[in-house]
């Protein structure tokens, strides 16, 4: 009988009770997290397979999570916003792409100083307490 890891049970349940705004701040951390893995591979240069693999597979994972945050992107009703996302995203994912080609640092370093910025920002904004629509509509016309 296969028993299930603890972890795994607490992650599970963790994603599927998440709000979308908590998801996001997930996907974020996990990104961060498959990155600084990746740059733990550089350590591992006298064993040239540990090396290439682990910067490989973390920055590949690295890269989904970015595309899937580009991929969920309302363009419709996120305007500008979601079009700035867009570029943002895109263009971390071209930096991983040529850190792994080439088996850089730099690159990798410049997105996780980027995705800790669009984290901490996230995390900022779902710490706010909701306004309602008459609330805003209050401050609107009061501006």
């Amino acid at each position: 009988m296969q028993r299930n890891n603890p972890w795994q049970s607490y992650r599970k349940v963790a994603t599927q009770t998440a709000s979308a705004g908590q998801l996001v701040l997930m996907l974020y951390e996990g990104a961060i997290r498959f990155s600084e893995q990746a740059l733990a591979g550089f350590d591992h240069k006298k064993d040239p397979l540990v090396f290439n693999q682990t910067i490989h597979n973390n920055l590949q994972r690295a890269q989904a999570i970015i595309m899937e945050l580009n991929a969920v992107l309302n363009m419709p009703r996120g305007g500008e916003v979601a079009a700035n996302l867009r570029r943002l995203y895109l263009y971390l994912n071209r930096r991983l792409r040529e850190a792994n080609m080439r088996k850089q640092r730099e690159p990798i370093e410049e997105v996780i100083m980027r995705l800790r910025v669009l984290r901490d920002s996230w995390a900022e904004m779902l710490q706010q307490p909701p306004q309602d629509a008459s609330q805003e509509r209050s401050q609107l016309q009061t501006a």
